[in-house]
């Protein structure tokens, strides 16, 4: 369950609806889970899987949103933030895979990107990409290659804007946090008139450095790697990419709050969205006219603390969501069961 369910509230404001993000109007999420044996012996296994997320439910390509990317540490193989950074829009779901899923991930989300338009890389331009990973080799079998176009192309399909699953799900379904079973979590903040939501892809922090909680069982892995977390934050406030990079800062106060301290070799990065505008691909006029909010207005203040407070909470229900989970070679982490401190 959410930890929310639990009675543990985290931060001051509140929550949208489902308390996920899919709270953010139009932003749809789909999984796409692996989990069964690769040999006969078990040895081998695929214990990994696919998350798409999808800024609306119009062709993206020809309808761009406004965004921008944060590296906190930049241990990570992604896909397309150089661009994103460049001209601020996003013009492709954002994919969460595996560390070598990121190849077959980026060829099958091409290709329905190139279904869906016809058009690209032959009357108008190339299509930007966006994929982020973590590496979750200690259940899965990496080296297998598990993970396939097609499997991109299923999680595209499958997304809705409905609740979206967490824990072992997706992407998440072989990734380790703080040393307990993680993998997807999602939170959401309402700050006045606008929504934020965030997902997390959770694969990160040694078991003894996880902040605010103590556990009701033992178990847990002692040592594991440093370990990498994504982070997908969208908004329905009107903000351009440079406001969007100012609020995806903020991801890493929520980050910390947990324990982490953005190790070595950790690939903590931050994707962030604001649905409030579609940006036509194909536009003859010069100029185009949005609104934005402003940068003095205490409303900004809001937004960060709405990022804080739901990447913390994602993290958490990243935690509470999964489920105690088998891989290769008979690896199993545990899922954790925690209590408040103090309680």
């Amino acid at each position: 369950m959410k930890i929310r369910e639990m009675g543990m509230a985290i931060g001051k404001l509140t929550t949208g609806e489902k308390n996920c993000l899919t709270d953010v109007p139009g932003v749809m999420v789909g999984h796409v889970t692996l989990d069964y044996p690769l040999n006969e012996t078990g040895t081998d296994y695929a214990c990994t899987g696919v998350t798409a997320i999808l800024p609306h439910s119009g062709n993206m390509f020809k309808e761009k949103v406004t965004a921008a990317s944060c590296v906190l540490n930049g241990f990570g193989k992604t896909t397309g933030l150089v661009q994103v950074n460049e001209l601020g829009v996003l013009e492709s779901p954002i994919m969460l895979t595996n560390t070598f899923g990121v190849s077959a991930v980026t060829q099958g989300t091409l290709e329905y990107m190139l279904e869906e338009n016809p058009e690209i890389g032959d009357t108008t331009g190339t299509t930007n990409i966006v994929v982020g990973e973590c590496n979750d080799s200690y259940l899965n079998s990496i080296r297998k290659f598990p993970v396939k176009p097609k499997h991109a192309i299923e999680a595209i399909k499958k997304a809705s804007n409905q609740q979206a699953d967490e824990g072992a799900v997706g992407a998440g379904k072989g990734m380790v946090c703080f040393g307990y079973k993680g993998g997807i979590g999602s939170s959401s903040r309402v700050a006045t008139d606008y929504t934020v939501g965030c997902m997390v892809l959770s694969n990160f922090g040694r078991k003894e450095d996880f902040r605010g909680f103590q556990y009701e069982t033992g178990g847990g892995l002692s040592e594991t790697a440093d370990g990498s977390i994504i982070i997908v934050l969208a908004t329905d406030a009107p903000l351009n990419d440079r406001q969007l990079k100012r609020v995806a800062k903020r991801c890493g106060i929520g980050l910390g709050r947990t324990g982490s301290h953005f190790s070595h070799g950790s690939g903590d990065i931050v994707i962030a969205f604001s649905t409030a505008h579609k940006i036509p691909h194909f536009l003859d006029e010069t100029a185009e006219i949005r609104t934005q909010l402003r940068e003095d207005h205490p409303i900004m203040n809001q937004l960060f603390a709405a990022a804080a407070e739901a990447v913390e909470e994602a993290i958490l229900n990243s935690l509470t969501q999964a489920v105690t989970t088998q891989g290769r070679e008979g690896h199993v982490v545990e899922a954790i069961c925690l209590r408040k401190e103090g309680n």
